[in-house]
């Protein structure tokens, strides 16, 4: 593999570099040193199609073993994306070792500079207790960029394609579950029901609820997980006794929260991975907006041993998703009266503010487009 480096990192490498000789494009990757928060970082993109990894936070004597942090820099990010652990050690074992060179071309160069431009874009999403930054470089590399010819691609589909390619075979071989999640609404059916890699975060699964409910991501959330054996005893309810559950952790997305303990360890969601509780876990529930206090019941419907993708899909659901900032369960019911009567002075005020705040029907393609991208 060859790494061709920018004569910033080069000086930063302080190693003299090889003479560059052909080299099949999958296996090169352009780097070039940038300064982020005061901080060292390394952007690579692929020769070939564009995909980025990313290294923060580096030191004198990281520098001096980059060519190992460079490799693991790599699969730590194809790991994320959920890529097999068989694609990814062929993929690294057909390079054998690192070859460290200049910079190719002026073309190669300026695609690079703007995956250094998209890590300053970001600037949310760096980890600071991390050298791998896989977040980061998946995040750029779901970035459109142009093909020279007048046209566009996403870097992270065109890597898929060609590992796929040079592996023979499917690079993704993830687990997954099928979660029914259920918006609390008193007189609607508001639900999705959604296959999901359970390799990704509580916080990849609040935005993919966002999306698939089509909010707005504008408030803060939590989540709390029941475990199957941990129970409260029972209660008599419609005739039937049922268990009460007792939640067993609650994920929550901002460190104010731990300012306000309850009587259920707390955990912030960073970094914690849906297969540390599921499919242990038989239900979740997920609170959006702690105003309007919008409640999703997320039950585990099965497990999926062989998932051949590495983003969620929506499979069927029901129902609109309330306007953000509409005033709960009571302003949502204020909110479809209005709009059933055309006569009523607030009508035409609501129906613009309701399209303002992209309240729309049901669309399971729309959904699944926009899950796509995570």
């Amino acid at each position: 593999m060859y790494i061709c480096c920018t004569k910033k990192l080069l000086v930063e490498l302080k190693v003299e570099p090889e003479s560059v000789a052909e080299e099949n494009p999958l296996f090169s990757w352009h780097a070039n040193l940038i300064m982020v928060n005061r901080r060292k970082a390394v952007v690579l993109m692929n020769d070939q199609n564009r995909y980025a990894v990313v290294l923060y936070g580096l030191k004198a004597a990281d520098f001096k073993r980059f060519n190992e942090i460079a490799l693991q820099g790599i699969r730590t990010t194809f790991q994320e994306e959920g890529i097999s652990d068989k694609a990814i050690d062929r993929y690294l074992l057909h390079t054998n070792e690192i070859s460290i060179t200049k910079t190719k071309n002026r073309t190669l160069v300026a695609r690079m500079n703007k995956a250094c431009d998209e890590a300053y874009f970001f600037n949310e999403v760096w980890d600071n207790d991390s050298i791998f930054q896989p977040d980061m470089g998946i995040r750029i590399s779901r970035s459109l960029v142009g093909d020279g010819k007048g046209g566009y691609f996403l870097p992270n589909e065109e890597m898929y394609k060609d590992l796929t390619q040079f592996a023979g075979q499917s690079i993704f071989e993830a687990k997954a579950a099928v979660l029914k999640v259920t918006l609390r609404l008193e007189n609607h059916q508001v639900w999705r029901r959604l296959v999901v890699p359970v390799n990704k975060t509580f916080n990849q699964l609040h935005q993919i609820i966002q999306r698939a409910f089509e909010w707005q991501d504008y408030h803060l959330h939590d989540f709390y997980v029941y475990d199957k054996a941990v129970t409260m005893g029972n209660h008599i309810a419609e005739g039937h006794i049922k268990k009460l559950q007792k939640p067993i952790i609650n994920l929550v997305c901002d460190e104010e929260a731990f300012s306000y303990p309850g009587e259920v360890d707390m955990k912030h969601e960073k970094g914690v991975k849906l297969s540390e509780y599921i499919p242990a876990c038989e239900k979740l529930t997920y609170t959006y907006d702690f105003g309007d206090d919008w409640n999703h019941d997320i039950e585990v419907e099965s497990i999926m041993e062989d998932y051949d993708s590495n983003y969620p899909v929506c499979l069927e659901g029901e129902g609109n998703t309330p306007p953000e900032d509409v005033g709960g369960q009571y302003g949502y019911e204020e909110f479809l009266k209005v709009l059933a009567d055309p006569d009523h002075p607030e009508h035409e005020h609501l129906v613009k503010w309701g399209q303002m705040q992209r309240y729309q029907d049901f669309a399971i393609d729309r959904i699944n487009r926009r899950l796509k991208g995570l």
